[in-house]
């Protein structure tokens, strides 16, 4: 641990992350409506994963859609604009690098597509530990300009918006390699 910036070097990543979880932070009592959406959530970035992984490097890269993003911009989208702004900085009120404007969607041409899965693995295990130490009913600790109120309501949209994210990637992949995908509408065990 980097005692001066309280950063730390993680092996997998080759990068400098923030500590995964707070020390002084435990967890809240079982909660079967969080277990639940963190369920659901889970079903869906991992379906959002495989969808990528699975893919060609040439398609991770290839804009399909009119709006020119790609696989790997929409993964990194995910793991910056939602993830990391939703639940450490929203949520959990770290201080994070938040992309500005479009940022978090601009995968750089050098990028490594396994780095950049990993990153977003990296997110969703904080994203839990950080919902896990929190009640439903919590509000944010960094309020000012969010629109939701509470722990509950922030795990709502970060379903909904990676569920949705979740279904373009079906349409991109079908495009790229012609072939349809069943999302089934059950959260699986992983």
């Amino acid at each position: 641990m980097d005692e001066t910036t309280g950063a730390r070097i993680d092996s997998r990543l080759g990068s400098r992350v923030d500590p995964l979880v707070d020390p002084e932070r435990e967890a809240t009592a079982p909660d079967p409506t969080r277990d639940l959406l963190l369920a659901w959530l889970g079903s869906k970035r991992r379906h959002v994963r495989a969808q990528v992984a699975e893919m060609t490097p040439h398609d991770r890269r290839a804009a399909r859609l009119p709006s020119g993003w790609t696989p790997l911009g929409l993964v990194q989208h995910l793991t910056r604009d939602v993830e990391t702004y939703w639940f450490a900085h929203a949520l959990a009120g770290e201080d994070v690098d938040l992309p500005v404007g479009h940022a978090g969607w601009e995968v750089a041409e050098d990028a490594d597509d396994v780095a950049l899965l990993a990153a977003y693995d990296h997110a969703c295990v904080h994203s839990d530990e950080v919902v896990r130490t929190l009640d439903l009913d919590d509000p944010p600790a960094r309020p000012t300009g969010v629109p939701y109120a509470s722990v509950h309501e922030v795990l709502l949209h970060v379903l909904v918006e990676t569920a949705t994210h979740a279904g373009h990637l079906d349409a991109v992949r079908e495009l790229a390699d012609g072939h349809q995908r069943l999302v089934l509408d059950a959260p699986d065990e992983g």
